[in-house]
């Protein structure tokens, strides 16, 4: 069951003019469920994307990069869940190139000009037929305001959909950010999570929204992690349709710029820990913030060795304070001449370690009362420096095993 995370209500996930989104039941691995979802994007839209760093990357993050690489203005998005089409080798590629291409007739646009996503089991061919036939009744559905819908349609082991919305005004434009995310597992993402999409229709310049695709990826996706494994799948793209109005957005470190990316960066860090509390078989739901590190990768690394760790995890499920496992996992992130006498470290309220060893004002049953929320925060103090960062996580419960053993059953 989902952390204190409930679906959306479809009248506060703002429509996006110039998208349009449609689902379908097309059996892909599961009869009576929504598992096709198309997007479509209006003339002049501009798209960009960051994906999975994970060398068995799927065909359709393949196709995808080189769809966005050949310069074409994108004008739609297909996306399949149950099967992921990975390890599948050339008839991998053909079948995502035979989704677009199935998907460009009935939009009237390029292949070239459709991008694929995929996601479910690995290894499996990808049913394209099953995939044609349901695309017409995509298009029959196709609408404004079917974001939620269409976050329900990309689901996996997902309990819960994910959607978030934002509105601001720039220069007395009303501007509109909405995105849907997808993934409970098998997450731990370098410039992308499970499948993302979040688009505004500010008009952006392309460069720019490629910059900013990777920024935001970097302060919210790139900061949420379940298992420490990162997914074959993994795409998060960003789409500006330019139907508000502003002037175009050329400079990133302009007052619009700054305002805009405060709104998505808001959008992607409420998918993103949306993401962390639908964790397989997550029963908690875990902060972690480092401070005071010499650089980003020292911050970065600390609280990822925290959330990675099946010891601390199994701890934190139990509201078990075996907290000797947190200095483990800070000891074993790898920081070099790392300074543990200066080490501080807070569970909750409770300071557990002082300059490195045990609080004398700790006391276990203090430790044991603030793992017993649903919502943990977990802040360790590393006197080495001025940066630091946040990471979300969730604990590992018997049902995150349970899942994952039946995954395929």
């Amino acid at each position: 069951m989902a952390v204190n995370l409930f679906p959306p209500v479809a009248a506060n996930i703002l429509p996006v003019s110039g998208v349009e989104l449609g689902f379908a039941e097309a059996g892909i691995r599961k009869a009576n469920r929504r598992d096709l979802m198309l997007m479509r994007l209006a003339p002049g839209s501009r798209v960009a994307g960051v994906f999975t760093q994970n060398s068995f990357a799927a065909a359709p993050v393949q196709v995808c990069r080189q769809h966005l690489k050949s310069g074409g203005a994108i004008r739609a998005l297909v996306v399949n869940a149950g099967n992921a089409n990975c390890g599948t080798g050339e008839s991998g590629l053909t079948a995502s190139r035979r989704t677009c291409a199935a998907v460009a007739q009935l939009v009237s646009c390029a292949p070239e000009q459709v991008l694929p996503f995929s996601t479910g089991v690995i290894l499996e061919p990808l049913p394209v037929d099953r995939i044609e036939a349901a695309l017409p009744n995509c298009v029959t559905t196709l609408g404004e305001n079917r974001w939620t819908e269409a976050a329900s349609a990309i689901m996996t082991t997902d309990t819960v959909p994910k959607a978030a919305s934002r509105q601001l005004t720039i220069n007395g434009t009303k501007i509109t950010v909405t995105g849907i995310a997808k993934g409970v597992g098998m997450l731990q993402p370098n410039m992308a999570t499970m499948l993302t999409y979040i688009a505004t229709d500010a008009s952006i310049a392309q460069p720019v929204l490629q910059t900013l695709v990777k920024q935001v990826a970097d302060v919210s996706f790139n900061r949420v992690t379940v298992d420490g494994d990162t997914s074959t799948n993994d795409s998060f793209v960003l789409i500006a349709t330019g139907k508000a109005g502003n002037a175009e957005i050329a400079d990133l470190n302009s007052a619009a710029a700054v305002l805009l990316k405060a709104a998505i960066v808001e959008v992607a860090q409420e998918l993103a820990q949306a993401i962390a509390r639908d964790g397989e078989g997550a029963t908690k739901f875990i902060t972690i913030h480092v401070n005071g590190a010499a650089n980003h990768d020292e911050a970065v690394r600390v609280a990822k060795g925290i959330a990675h760790s099946p010891l601390v995890k199994t701890a934190l499920f139990a509201s078990d304070p075996n907290l000797g496992r947190l200095l483990m996992a800070i000891g074993n992130a790898g920081i070099a001449n790392l300074d543990t006498r200066l080490i501080q470290l807070y569970l909750g309220g409770v300071q557990v370690i002082a300059n490195g060893e045990r609080a004398s004002s700790y006391k276990e049953e203090d430790g044991a009362r603030v793992m017993k929320p649903e919502e943990i925060t977990i802040r360790v103090e590393l006197d080495r420096g001025n940066v630091g960062t946040t990471v979300w996580t969730c604990d590992f419960s018997y049902e995150y095993v349970k899942i994952n053993a039946e995954y395929r059953t």
